[in-house]
């Protein structure tokens, strides 16, 4: 009987903020065994984001986590950094993967054979799981984050781009977790 291919999910969180790191997970899960209720992370809420991300890290064959900085999302440009968060999580998988499915429409570059899926995160629960695991890491950055930045609120909007955030910006100017290659940021930088 030949051996069961294994598929790595990949997803990201954090493309669209005006501040903090860009996450992405790689998730290898067992076949067999289906995690009831994982979807797109953005269709969850906090709690159940939080209670999925546990069950998936206790039963997946191989994860993880990895990050691509503020420093690199200004050097490179968000999709770059983003395909190498993605990168740098599947070579932080304690096994290599057969074959990677990426949410989106972008491959990472990697040395497996891969499949871009716009949506994956909504049709394939391995990449499901990706995008949850992704999206908890980030959202325990953010907060971490405004323990050292209160002013700013990333605790409410995890950098996004909201009024609130908008406001405060205006108001104490960008710190040094903003991504200045962004326009709002870079409005309160260098304003016309």
């Amino acid at each position: 009987m030949a051996a069961a291919v294994s598929i790595c999910g990949i997803d990201e969180a954090g493309r669209g903020p005006l501040a903090g790191p860009v996450y992405a997970a790689a998730v290898i899960l067992v076949p067999a065994r289906s995690i009831r209720g994982l979807k797109d992370s953005k269709l969850l809420s906090t709690e159940q984001r939080e209670i999925l991300a546990r069950m998936v890290t206790e039963q997946a064959v191989a994860y993880a986590i990895a990050q691509a900085s503020v420093e690199e999302i200004d050097r490179l440009n968000i999709l770059q950094a983003t395909l190498l968060a993605m990168r740098r999580a599947v070579e932080s998988l304690r096994l290599r993967p057969d074959e990677a499915w990426i949410d989106g429409n972008q491959c990472p570059g990697l040395d497996c054979p891969e499949r871009a899926i716009i949506s994956g995160d909504r049709l394939h629960a391995v990449i499901s799981a990706a995008s949850i695991l992704a999206k908890t890491a980030r959202d325990a950055e953010m907060r971490r984050l405004h323990e050292r930045y209160p002013q700013y609120g990333f605790d409410q909007h995890k950098g996004y781009g909201t009024v609130a955030h908008l406001q405060c910006l205006d108001k104490h100017g960008p710190c040094e977790v903003h991504r200045r290659s962004f326009a709002p940021v870079r409005r309160v930088l260098h304003p016309v």
